[in-house]
């Protein structure tokens, strides 16, 4: 399996990786059909992300006949783990807390959703810090204006 914290996807190739992930192995005309209804890409902005996709190691390629059947490379757990560190790699430790109380505001949860979320956040109070300490680079820190923090 291709190490997926050196991979990229972009938004649209992402969509690729979820036809796939869901249908384990998938044709480009699967795949096509799929994007077409859920996106209405033409099939040629769709061979492009599958090119784009197996050049990058994403996805394997087998030759069956005159198709190629496609399979991930990477899984989407792994994936979206990835994803997961590479915001908090972006952005000031101070602005983690905020940065996830705006994406839990942001989506829709269910009852159960909420209940698993205040179970994280009564376990993560045990170990809660009183102060979060900055990690910007000089020059780029904004957490004087954003939290009237001065962090340097």
């Amino acid at each position: 399996m291709l190490k997926e914290e050196k991979l990229e996807i972009t938004d649209s190739e992402w969509e690729v990786m979820r036809v796939v992930w869901t249908r384990k192995k998938a044709t480009s005309k699967e795949i096509i059909d799929v994007l077409q209804d859920k996106k209405d890409w033409k099939p040629a902005t769709t061979k492009t992300f599958i090119g784009r996709l197996v050049k990058k190691g994403a996805l394997n390629t087998e030759a069956s006949g005159k198709k190629f059947i496609y399979t991930a490379a990477v899984s989407e757990g792994e994936s979206l783990k990835s994803l997961k560190a590479g915001l908090f790699n972006h952005i000031c430790n101070t602005a983690v807390g905020k940065t996830i109380a705006d994406l839990i505001a942001e989506a829709t949860l269910s009852h159960d959703d909420i209940a698993m979320l205040e179970e994280v956040l009564q376990s993560k109070k045990k170990n809660a810090v009183d102060l979060i300490v900055c990690n910007c680079v000089p020059g780029q820190c904004h957490c004087k204006e954003n939290l009237d923090m001065d962090c340097h």
